[in-house]
């Protein structure tokens, strides 16, 4: 340890003598610049402060290096005069590179120095200092520049960030609204598909108009209105439809009938009509291939948008083709049903035995079928009871049906027997309609003659009840079908039918059945039949409709139904 420098301070000329030592000794221990700088600042500083409070004694002890291999100058400031009011003494240490081996002892006191070169020793010193300031105040500027680029840039990435997240939203809502729409067309494509198959699973006219409330309201409109022209109706002429109806029907255009224009595609706009003032109209015509009427659609809550109103223009054609396969149909179904009907002869007055008939038409399909029923005179007085059933339906099976009745009057003007006359048949059907069969069955009733003959080709077995209620089934085992490519012979068969008895001839429409199969429906028929109160039996006609009720359901039927009853006379009473 090197012997502290000690020295009174009580003069300005004192301090700054004290001050150029300690500048001379920092610097000759190689005491950086800036630190040096600092430690002169502050000693002075604190001689400055003691000497208004009446001097200081300046103690400078120069330590040797420690563990990390600098020197320590300490500057120690006490009062003058202490007081035990005043602060405690004031220290500060410097710490410096340089080695004490050059200097083993404290500099002489350079008492000497000339102001001026103490001055230019402290103006070295402040140089030092701003050159320090200049450097930082460059480096400063530096990293301002820096942290100004970097701030534009963070400010660019930011605005690139806003920009990218617009877009980003920009390109949400055009999928959000992009699926939206898509969801709508495939709604609308949806319904549009599952009511056309409604309209057109149907071939009547007026079940179609029916269904078309249940289907639109009220998604698609609040009201729905059918207007379908008679054959000689003039649209223009008719004053209880709207004006756009009207107007619909004139042009062959949809029109659109509401306070403001839609617009909608397609469509032409009119004001709004006086039958709807609150919500618009969409008129469309119902045209194939020529005008059947006009569809309104009285508009929902949220009126009518392009999307819904293309696919309410589809839809409207579709129903116009329904109704046109519909009304042509039930046309030529008519049609047909009068032609069959008057194929079917009036059942011919027999003294002894009374005759009831039916024919009710398929419900499914063109109602033309080869079922049938005749009774005649033979030459000789016998009257020939005759059910049959042409295999298949349509227009040729009515043909043959046709033909097979004729045939077979013809045959009985020469054969009396049944079997006969089958055989006849048969060979006729075989040689002229190939592939083409029909079932059939003859029952012979003559005058006075309790014993009927009868024979069968394929065809379901007569039942007869007894005047007491009891009911038996002709059931001996018929002849192949008629027109089946092979030689056959039919064979006559006798029943006894007493007086008050009632035989009853019928096609397997009457009591067929898909999942039952025909015994179940026979079996039935008996029943229904022995259920009957001879009384009943005395009107033959509503017997025959007391027969049909319970076997003929009131729903579809895929095959013609013929019933024909015969009952013979009772014997009178005495």
């Amino acid at each position: 340890m090197i012997p502290p420098d000690v020295r009174k301070i009580t003069t300005a000329t004192e301090a700054a003598r004290a001050r150029a030592f300690v500048a001379h000794l920092a610097a000759s221990l190689g005491a950086p610049e800036v630190e040096r700088a600092r430690f002169l600042t502050a000693l002075s500083a604190q001689l400055r402060e003691s000497l208004g409070q009446g001097g200081a004694e300046l103690t400078l002890t120069v330590q040797r290096p420690g563990q990390d291999k600098s020197v320590r100058v300490r500057a120690v400031v006490r009062p003058a005069t202490p007081a035990p009011e005043q602060a405690p003494s004031w220290h500060l240490v410097l710490s410096c590179p340089g080695s004490m081996t050059q200097h083993p002892s404290l500099p002489a006191h350079p008492d000497a120095t000339a102001p001026a070169e103490a001055l230019l020793a402290a103006d070295e010193e402040t140089a030092a200092v701003l050159r320090r300031l200049d450097e930082s105040e460059n480096l400063l500027s530096l990293h301002r520049e820096e942290l100004h680029q970097t701030n534009q840039g963070v400010l660019a990435l930011h605005a690139e960030l806003d920009a990218a997240a617009l877009t980003q939203q920009e390109l949400l809502d055009a999928e959000r609204v992009a699926r939206g729409e898509a969801e709508k067309a495939r709604r609308l494509l949806t319904f549009l598909a599952n009511a056309s198959a409604v309209v057109t699973a149907s071939l009547d006219h007026e079940d179609i108009v029916r269904r078309l409330p249940e289907l639109l309201i009220p998604e698609y409109a609040s009201r729905v209105d059918v207007w379908l022209f008679d054959e000689d109706e003039r649209a223009a002429g008719n004053s209880l439809h709207s004006a756009a109806a009207v107007a619909a029907a004139r042009t062959g255009r949809p029109q659109h009938a509401g306070p403001h224009p839609a617009e909608l595609p397609g469509a032409d706009d009119l004001p709004p009509s006086a039958l709807s003032p609150d919500r618009p109209l969409l008129c469309v015509p119902l045209t194939v291939r020529r005008s059947l009427g006009v569809l309104t659609l009285t508009a929902p809550e949220n009126g009518f948008d392009a999307d819904t109103s293309v696919m309410l223009l589809e839809l409207a054609r579709r129903i116009a083709i329904a109704l046109d396969n519909a009304l042509r149909f039930e046309h030529h179904r008519d049609t047909a049903e009068e032609l069959q009907r008057a194929q079917l002869t009036d059942l011919p007055a027999a003294d002894g035995l009374h005759l009831a008939a039916r024919y009710l038409p398929a419900t499914r399909g063109l109602n033309i079928g080869g079922d049938w029923y005749d009774a005649f005179f033979q030459p000789d007085g016998s009257l020939l009871t005759v059910i049959g059933d042409v295999t298949g339906h349509g227009l040729r099976a009515a043909v043959i049906m046709g033909q097979l009745r004729t045939a077979l009057r013809a045959y009985a003007i020469e054969e009396a027997s049944p079997a006969r006359i089958l055989t006849r048949l048969h060979r006729m059907l075989c040689h002229q309609q190939p592939n083409l069969y029909a079932t059939a069955m003859i029952a012979r009733f003559r005058p006075d003659d309790p014993q009927v003959t009868w024979a069968a080709a394929g065809h379901p077995p007569a039942v007869v009840r007894a005047p007491g209620g009891a009911v038996r089934v002709l059931d001996d085992k018929p002849g192949v079908m008629l027109g089946v490519p092979i030689p056959f012979e039919y064979a006559d068969h006798t029943t006894e039918i007493e007086p008050g008895s009632t035989l009853v001839l019928y096609t397997d429409g009457l009591v067929e059945r898909r999942s039952e199969g025909i015994d179940v429906g026979i079996e039935l028929l008996a029943q229904t039949l022995a259920a009957l109160h001879e009384p009943d039996l005395e009107d033959l006609d509503a017997s025959a409709e007391s027969l049909l009720k319970p076997l003929v359901h009131e729903s579809e039927r895929d095959d013609d139904v013929c019933l024909l009853l015969c009952r013979t006379a009772p014997l009178p009473t005495s």
